[in-house]
């Protein structure tokens, strides 16, 4: 099989630059792995896909960790709901069809561009100190973008970064810092599901781990060093990606 890496590496790179600072690198690795093996069954990809991301995201965490302090009282929770959720999500979509996700995600994408764009000044510095009840709100938000996660995915990091900072008051950094936590441990538990239910490409996956690694290590540089506001506007870019990806998709059969 000829495998291109001048595609593939490249890919990897942006795709783990993109993702230590706000999430949605799958949107950069998922369709270049589709298109150079477009014979390989999908659950391979997904978790070749997962065995590269899962690099760059534990680099960017240890980068975030010793620099930004990561709220570990609400994180936690959260983290440990969301793989509870995400499981639960995964063994829903035995019952349900995916697709009519999709529609109202687009909604939900809609309404948090809009928010955001609209408070110039969200995100932009903690708003609130964290109390002992927000253990609770954070376990619930690790339930549902867990079993958003499980169900469907896209966009789930976006989703983290904006609960984390309109449910607790943190900045974009923060959030951003915080959602990694919960990405490492959901890719590790994807990675789980996905090599017991396929082969997965290690040699693929282990090499573009290593691009994803080193765009991990510019994307989280450029974040620390910009700030909460450069978050927020990857933020508003990768969201506004999301939207035009689910319209395409849902318009795309049509036409």
């Amino acid at each position: 099989m000829d495998i291109n890496w001048f595609l593939l590496a490249p890919a990897a790179f942006f795709a783990g630059m993109v993702d230590a600072v706000v999430g949605g690198g799958g949107l950069i690795q998922i369709p270049v792995l589709l298109s150079q093996f477009s014979q390989t069954a999908i659950p391979t990809l997904f978790g070749t896909n997962k065995v590269s991301s899962i690099a760059g995201t534990g680099a960017s965490l240890w980068r975030y960790a010793r620099a930004v302090p990561i709220p570990w009282a609400v994180v936690l929770p959260a983290t440990l709901a969301a793989l509870v959720g995400a499981w639960l999500g995964a063994a829903v979509v035995a019952w349900l069809p995916r697709e009519a996700m999709r529609p109202l995600v687009l909604v939900l994408m809609l309404a948090v561009a809009i928010y955001t764009f609209r408070r110039k000044d969200f995100g932009h510095s903690a708003s609130r100190e964290l109390v002992p009840a927000d253990r609770w709100r954070g376990a619930l938000l690790g339930l549902t973008i867990g079993f958003y996660d499980g169900f469907f995915g896209p966009g789930t990091g976006s989703f983290l970064i904006f609960g984390f900072v309109r449910l607790f008051g943190m900045d974009f950094l923060k959030a951003s810092a915080s959602a990694k936590v919960i990405n490492a441990a959901t890719n590790l538990s994807a990675i789980a599901f996905f090599a017991s239910h396929g082969p997965i490409l290690w040699t693929v996956g282990l090499i573009m781990a290593a691009c994803n690694l080193a765009g991990a290590q510019v994307g989280t540089l450029l974040a620390l060093k910009r700030g909460a506001g450069f978050v927020r506007q990857a933020f508003l870019v990768v969201v506004a990606v999301l939207i035009v990806k689910l319209a395409w998709d849902m318009l795309a059969p049509a036409a």
